[in-house]
This record gives structure tokens, C-alpha cells and sequence, in this order.
């Protein structure tokens, strides 16, 4: 079993490099390829593990992809695997940005790095309403009335009342504590 975990620290570091090295837009933007990597070509977790670890990532303190890529590990070696992952999905952008501020001003004077970012923003758009189409999606398909309404309620008080995320968080987590241990007294 040891030996297994092992072997899996390399591919797991070099996975996570190759999807930090090359996604721009941060957590939401390599949520869903990393369930492509991880969940449909790899077949290392299932579905439901990857959305357990995103709502995780999202609900602890930092860069939710370091997050993810956190619990993906654990998941795969234990604490070695945390910590290849970890290295795999930090050290790309240290690289890229220690690069970019050898030459911050001839970068951010130049016109085609300024519309290539903006071209990037709309990628990132696209990727994020992927995200949610997908979430929405598995509530829908598993008749899950109860997380339908309630990531409408959040949207909701965060976008149009201006409701502090924090507040928002908490009150979900109470809320799906509750409702978590209710689905385990009736069996569900």
C-alpha cells in the first residue's frame, strides 16, 4: 500500500503543475478541468468526491485551487500526496510571475499583452458559468430541491443585497450541517 503512494507523488506532482501551469482565472477556472483530469481521464476520485473537496476548498481560508488540489492529494498519498500537490500547484505561477516582474513595465505598457488579457477574461467568463451550469446541474438530476434554493438564496443576498460573504458562508455551513445530519438520522 505504501509503495502504491509512492508511486503516485510524481504523476500527481506533474499533473497539478501542467494544470496550474496552464489555466489563467484562478479557483473556478480549474475547478472543471480538473474534474476532467482527475475525475474522467484519470478516474483518481468520483464526481462526488471532487464537489465535496471544491465546496471544502471554497469554505477554507485561501486560493481555492490550492485548496482543491490539497484535498485531491490527501485523498491519492495521505500527507505526501498533500504536499506533492501542494508544490505542483504553487510553483508555476511563483515561476510565471518571477519572470513577469523581471519586466513588469514592458509588459504592462504593451498592447497585445493587454488585449490578449482581455480575450483571457472572457475564456474566464465562460468557464465559471460552466462551473455553475455544472453544479446546478447535479442538483437538478439528484431532485435536490433543498441546494437548488439555497445557492439561489446566497446568490441572491450576495449580488443584490450586498450581503458580506462571510455571513453567507456561515449560514451555510450551519445549514448544511443540519441538514446533513437529518439526511443521516433518516438514511439518506
Amino acid at each position: 500500500m505504501m509503495k502504491n503512494k509512492y508511486k503516485i507523488l510524481f504523476p500527481l506532482f506533474l499533473e497539478t503543475f501542467k494544470l496550474s501551469a496552464f489555466t489563467i482565472g484562478g479557483g473556478y477556472v480549474i475547478v472543471p478541468l480538473m474534474k476532467k483530469k482527475f475525475v474522467e481521464k484519470l478516474n483518481w476520485i468520483s464526481e462526488e468526491e471532487m464537489l465535496d473537496f471544491v465546496s471544502m476548498a471554497q469554505s477554507c481560508p485561501g486560493a481555492m485551487a490550492v485548496n482543491a488540489s490539497l484535498f485531491v492529494g490527501y485523498k491519492m498519498a495521505g500527507f505526501l500526496g498533500q504536499i506533492a500537490a501542494l508544490l505542483g500547484t504553487i510553483l508555476p505561477p511563483l515561476l510565471i510571475l518571477g519572470v513577469i516582474s523581471l519586466a513588469y513595465t514592458a509588459f504592462a505598457e504593451n498592447p497585445v499583452v493587454k488585449a490578449v488579457l482581455l480575450g483571457m477574461s472572457a475564456g474566464v467568463a465562460a468557464v465559471m458559468l460552466d462551473v455553475v451550469v455544472t453544479m446546478v446541474g447535479k442538483f437538478v438530476k439528484n431532485k435536490d430541491v433543498i441546494s437548488l434554493i439555497l445557492a439561489a438564496c446566497a446568490f441572491t443576498a450576495v449580488a443584490f443585497f450586498d450581503v458580506n460573504i462571510i455571513f453567507v458562508l456561515a449560514v451555510a455551513c450551519i445549514l448544511g450541517l443540519i441538514i446533513s445530519s437529518r439526511k443521516k438520522r433518516c438514511g439518506k
